[in-house]
């Protein structure tokens, strides 16, 4: 028998549920803080951190997932390609 998640809390250390193409932007939030970050195309990966510090992923391969919680992807020093955001 399957679990129903449907009605299962939306705790942080659970899966993501939902995921969206990410923009890289140097002045604008995500909608969401993210859960973790799938990186598609391999390169930098400059982001906002949840706790406010902003950090540069260097060399992040193709297919990368990133348990990450980042409230911004920044244009600047962002070379990584095909990013979703996933909350």
């Amino acid at each position: 028998m399957a679990t129903d998640l449907a009605n299962r809390s939306n705790n942080v250390v659970d899966p993501g549920s939902n995921a969206a193409a990410v923009t890289p932007n140097d002045s604008t939030d995500l909608t969401y803080t993210t859960r973790a970050v799938y990186v598609g195309g391999a390169g930098n990966l400059a982001v906002v951190m949840a706790g406010g510090q902003t950090v540069t992923f260097t060399g992040v391969t193709a297919g990368a997932l990133l348990p990450i919680r980042v409230s911004r992807v920044m244009s600047t020093n962002t070379t990584a390609t095909t990013i979703l955001a996933i909350w």
